[in-house]
């Protein structure tokens, strides 16, 4: 049971590392705030609300994954080398494509 708590004190941290030193991840923070209970309200099924809400929240946790490899990066090296770059461009592509798939999934259950 200590486990358990200490990795929810480690989760607890991580988001509050991340809201504190990541603008990208708090501006999708206030976009799903709005737009969760939006898709609630707009899902007939338990299932449509399921499919409006699923990608806010995945967009969150890339978001985290992504700000998780910039530190990495920024811990080796400051410095612009071309793997540090790919990393974080590849980072940055993977929230790029979750928010497409917000747009994809939105669209397809609503209209």
């Amino acid at each position: 049971m200590q486990r358990l708590i200490n990795a929810a004190g480690y989760s607890i941290a991580g988001l509050r590392a991340t809201w504190a030193n990541e603008a990208a991840f708090r501006q999708e923070v206030l976009l799903a705030a709005v737009m969760i209970p939006l898709g609630l309200w707009l899902g007939d099924t338990g299932l449509e609300r399921a499919m409006l809400v699923a990608p806010l929240l995945l967009v969150l946790m890339i978001e985290l994954l992504n700000s998780a490899i910039e530190a990495v990066v920024d811990r080796v090296g400051r410095e612009i080398a071309p793997l540090s770059k790919i990393a974080k461009d590849t980072g940055s592509a993977a929230v790029l494509v979750s928010l497409v798939n917000v747009v994809v999934v939105w669209t397809l259950v609503l209209v």
